[in-house]
């Protein structure tokens, strides 16, 4: 009997314990725009752009800003730290200089430490841990949008050789604190799902191994117990949309040594979610799990979680694509195929790396019945025609958007320009440009080409893609503009 009271009790202790942090929890997503960074709204920042938030940190006499280092091309590498504690918690972003969610995060989480709400649960985190934020750690690659350093070097690739003073600093920062946990932040592809669904995988964890045999030990183990955590937090707000990251050993690889040299290493990527071009929704996910995981690490809680739940979060599959058309008959050569379409619509930076447009192109075509969609199209019943070229030339003139449906109608896909300005890359109308003498290559759908065709009903166009984008052509030519503006389309020019 005494034995049953007992683990009643705990059963009890940790039902409430969970209750009081769920409550916590639901009401850092109800409030976030309370602590939102407003200057850091689109995911390609630069050093310059957080060079203010991080200033507005040194005059705050609980805030230590340090700079702990400099980029090969001179930037800073600056270490936030908050926190009185003894449990030593180092978060690090942008290794990766095109992966800025959680650096945007990480503001957004300075803002709620800042701020004068949930006074007792920071007063908990806060005498327990201290916290360091290294925000931005690649700011070199972040200046033009790319992966890799100046060097041309996976700065998570370089944790044995340390050739790059951005790994050196990292390795350092890690080894001067003794970090008790690690949370290694980064994007990952909007074209990953959670396995064997079509939901994507919005956030992914990874507690990282620390060899070859993906052995379990405490260090690694209360990392994993961190992940169930967050998870169960995160499946509130995106149900299904959580992936469980390939643990296969990389030697090379920051995240593994700094688990194998004893700091708990969580590896958080944020991935797609539906409508969210510039991941706001998810970089609101990771503040609210990693707000979360600091404070069950304050508590201890996250202690009582039984390891096997890590292995029950479904793991990372990459079969979605933004646009997949299914069951299309494609006629080739005298004779009808039924096909399915894959389409990833590419982003192409803008000088400057302050904004993109889409260059779209098939993906895959065959059977994918085994892969999912952004967006899926059932084209049963609908046969692939060529777009057509307008065949007078557009000028001021003659020229009106109150056309543009009609075209589609008729199975105008493209329209000839006189001229265009040498920097147009792209147009905003859901026709292509082409120059006055351009010959279209010959149709054919393949792998690589940009995706640009009509759907026929009957015998009439019912659907148009243009450069992957869908446009049902039922629509008014009101509707069809608010569509194709609120899916920040464009399509090409060609010259």
């Amino acid at each position: 009997m005494r034995k049953i009271t007992v683990l009643f009790c705990l059963s009890l202790g940790l039902n409430l314990s969970w209750g009081q942090n769920e409550a916590f929890t639901s009401s850092l997503y109800e409030t976030y725009e309370e602590f939102k960074e407003p200057t850091l709204d689109k995911r390609r920042i630069k050093h310059r752009d957080i060079q203010p938030l991080i200033s507005k940190w040194k005059s705050d006499p609980a805030i230590n800003v340090t700079q702990v280092g400099a980029s090969i091309e001179g930037r800073s590498l600056q270490l936030i730290s908050m926190g009185t504690g003894t449990t030593d918690v180092f978060l690090w972003s942008q290794m990766h200089g095109n992966e800025p969610t959680a650096t945007q995060a990480i503001f957004d989480i300075l803002n709620f430490f800042a701020g004068s709400s949930f006074e007792a649960e920071k007063r908990d985190i806060l005498s327990q841990l201290k916290i360091h934020f290294l925000p931005m750690l690649n700011p070199d690659g972040a200046e033009v949008f790319q992966r890799r350093n100046t060097l041309g070097i996976d700065i998570n690739r370089d944790a044995l050789r340390l050739q790059s003073p951005e790994g050196q600093t990292l390795k350092r920062v890690r080894d001067s604190l003794e970090a008790d946990f690690g949370f290694n932040l980064h994007d990952q592809s909007t074209y990953y799902n959670a396995e064997r669904t079509e939901k994507p995988a919005t956030i992914s964890y990874l507690a990282p191994p620390f060899n070859y045999e993906r052995d379990v030990n405490e260090s690694r183990g209360a990392a994993m117990q961190v992940i169930v955590y967050m998870n169960n937090i995160i499946q509130k707000y995106a149900p299904g949309q959580v992936g469980r990251y390939s643990d296969e050993f990389e030697p090379r690889a920051f995240g593994d040594n700094i688990q194998k040299w004893g700091t708990s290493t969580i590896l958080i990527e944020s991935g797609g979610y539906p409508s969210d071009r510039e991941k706001q929704e998810i970089r609101k996910l990771n503040y609210v799990s990693i707000i979360s995981a600091l404070y069950t690490i304050a508590k201890g809680n996250y202690k009582d979680i039984p390891l096997e739940d890590y292995e029950k979060i479904p793991e990372n599959d990459r079969k979605l694509f933004d646009l997949k058309i299914e069951n299309v008959t494609y006629p080739l050569l005298g004779n009808d195929y039924i096909m399915d379409i894959g389409i990833h619509r590419l982003e192409v930076d803008l000088e400057g790396h302050d904004d993109f447009w889409y260059s779209s192109r098939i993906i895959d075509q065959g059977d994918l019945s085994t892969y999912y969609g952004y967006e899926t199209f059932d084209g049963e019943g609908y046969t692939i025609v060529p777009g057509k070229v307008y065949p007078e030339v557009m000028t001021a003139n003659n020229w009106s958007t109150k056309n543009v449906l009609n075209y589609l109608k008729q199975g105008y896909t493209y329209i000839k320009v006189k001229r265009t300005d040498a920097d147009q890359l792209y147009s905003m109308l859901p026709l292509h440009m082409v120059k006055e003498g351009y010959e279209l290559p010959e149709f054919r759908l393949e792998v690589g080409r940009n995706p640009t065709f009509i759907l026929e009903k009957e015998g009439k166009p019912a659907y148009a893609v243009v450069n992957g984008f869908l446009i049902d052509l039922s629509l008014d030519t009101t509707r069809l503009f608010i569509r194709w503006k609120a899916g920040k389309a464009n399509a090409m020019i060609f010259r």
